[in-house]
């Protein structure tokens, strides 16, 4: 492991959120194969998606989400 020290705390929230989306995305990169889902996870998928197609007005869109957090206050 790199002992290099980030003081990610120190960042905005917009860039920690950016930084664990690229460590994501490393990881995605060098992970060989598709991943697979825990009986649990795909239970928990199912569940969310019977919900969001019972109720779709109840969801925001991903898009909208990552735009207000990456707002910036001024």
């Amino acid at each position: 492991m790199n002992t290099a020290t980030l003081n990610f705390k120190a960042l905005p929230i917009s860039e920690r959120i950016q930084l664990v989306e690229d460590i994501w995305d490393s990881i995605a990169q060098e992970t060989p194969g598709p991943l697979t889902l825990s009986a649990d996870e795909e239970a928990e998928l199912i569940r969310r998606l019977a919900a969001h197609e019972a109720r779709p007005s109840n969801s925001i869109a991903w898009g909208d989400v990552r735009n207000k957090l990456f707002q910036t206050k001024g």
